[in-house]
């Protein structure tokens, strides 16, 4: 977090800023921040009052973290969101207002969290390592349908291949409470078949990729065994 940082570089040009400002804010916010302290970065110790309240109002509200951003980024760009999320003119006219906002909060929401638990996990998946992001999918622990506040919490996602973000999504396996990967009875059952050997059984106990941030919350890993995991 400093001005040699391109991406550093390129939000400062978006909000007219100086890259070493922006850096100092972001190190000033990382401060404040639990995650960043557990990994070792104390950042600056000069935060504001007013860092301190939008780090509290945005901490544990990940959705409206991403609409807010993307809302002020898209005007700082001179684009609106509709634009910026490239919703189709056709998609908009058969909606009303409210129709359209909550496509566009879900959109963006969607793309916040891919976006994070794929840099979480180095675009890598989280059990086989592959690096290919076409292939890689960013898998809710919990369900989206299930719960509304966890939608777009990096802490709710695996970053999967589409082979075992299926097989995750479906209860074919799990992850337990210290991050290690367990195979379903109706998995093992298939133990006669190529398939298992190949890319299952060898599975069982091994440990997932850590992430570089967020690791899984424990009781977001609770929830999918014991409502989706089939035992």
């Amino acid at each position: 977090m400093h001005g040699g940082n391109l991406d550093i570089q390129e939000l400062a040009k978006i909000v007219d800023r100086k890259p070493g400002g922006v850096g100092r804010k972001l190190q000033n916010i990382a401060s404040l921040d639990p995650v960043q302290q557990a990994r070792g970065i104390k950042g600056l110790s000069h935060a504001s009052n007013l860092d301190r309240e939008i780090f509290n109002e945005f901490v544990n509200d990940w959705e409206s973290l991403a609409l807010e951003s993307e809302r002020i980024l898209a005007e700082k760009q001179h684009v609106t969101l509709e634009e910026k999320i490239e919703f189709e003119e056709s998609e908009w006219q058969s909606k009303n207002g409210k129709d359209v906002m909550r496509t566009v909060k879900t959109r963006i929401g969607q793309g916040f969290f891919r976006s994070a638990v794929l840099t979480n996990f180095d675009s890598r998946c989280a059990i086989s390592g592959i690096n290919i992001p076409e292939m890689l999918r960013a898998s809710h622990i919990v369900p989206w349908a299930k719960d509304e506040k966890a939608r777009v919490n990096p802490e709710n996602g695996l970053c999967l291949s589409a082979l075992y973000d299926a097989a995750f999504d479906k209860g074919f396996i799990g992850v337990n409470t210290n991050y290690r990967i367990i195979l379903a009875e109706k998995m093992k059952k298939k133990k006669k078949e190529f398939f298992y050997h190949e890319h299952f059984g060898k599975l069982d106990g091994i440990e997932i990729r850590p992430p570089s941030k967020f690791f899984p919350r424990k009781d977001f890993l609770e929830y999918h065994l014991d409502e989706i995991f089939d035992k």
